[in-house]
């Protein structure tokens, strides 16, 4: 039976990151910003059925909910709560086989995700968020924030900023990096 074992706060003041007892996720992150978009998963779905809910993320053992600024925790929680307990692990969608990189994929590419994957993604799960590239152009790298980062206003700028610093350092001075 799913159960949340502890609730986080995150730097988004309308986002909780509730963690949970088991694994939902092993490589995948989910992220829904609508009901429509949670269509074919009965997870997400299910928790935009939730009065207030705005955007669903989940990975590995936690999920994040960010709700409207107008709702209130209190009517989200406690039915959250009692629908994932009722909720059958294994109607989540089985995740894509995840494949070695490509040899096509760039150096540069595969620079940046280590990095992400080393420094940045873990402190943003921490948050109840992740970070994934949506693609590079020259040295211009499309990033998007996921779960709670999606719209922290502290992800739109300071964590923009301090991720571009890192990638100039630690990759190449010419990046530039843009949320997209």
């Amino acid at each position: 039976m799913l159960m949340v074992q502890d609730v986080d706060l995150t730097p988004n003041p309308q986002a909780l990151k509730f963690i949970l007892n088991e694994r939902l996720l092993n490589y995948e992150t989910r992220q829904f910003g609508s009901k429509a978009e949670a269509e074919n998963d009965p997870l997400a779905k299910g928790i935009f059925e939730l009065e207030g809910v705005v955007s669903v993320f989940y990975m590995d053992k936690f999920i994040t909910i960010e709700k409207a600024k107008d709702a209130n925790w209190g009517q989200i929680q406690r039915p959250f709560i009692n629908f994932l307990k009722s909720f059958d692990k294994n109607l989540i969608p089985v995740e894509k086989e995840v494949k070695p990189t490509s040899e096509d994929e760039s150096k540069l590419l595969k620079q940046i995700n280590e990095i992400l994957d080393q420094r940045v993604r873990p402190a943003l799960a921490g948050d109840g968020g992740g970070l994934q590239v949506l693609g590079i152009d020259g040295y211009t790298v499309k990033i998007h924030y996921q779960g709670a980062c999606g719209s922290c206003p502290s992800a739109i700028s300071g964590t923009l900023m301090a991720i571009e610093g890192l990638l100039k350092r630690d990759v190449n001075p010419a990046i530039e990096v843009i949320a997209g």
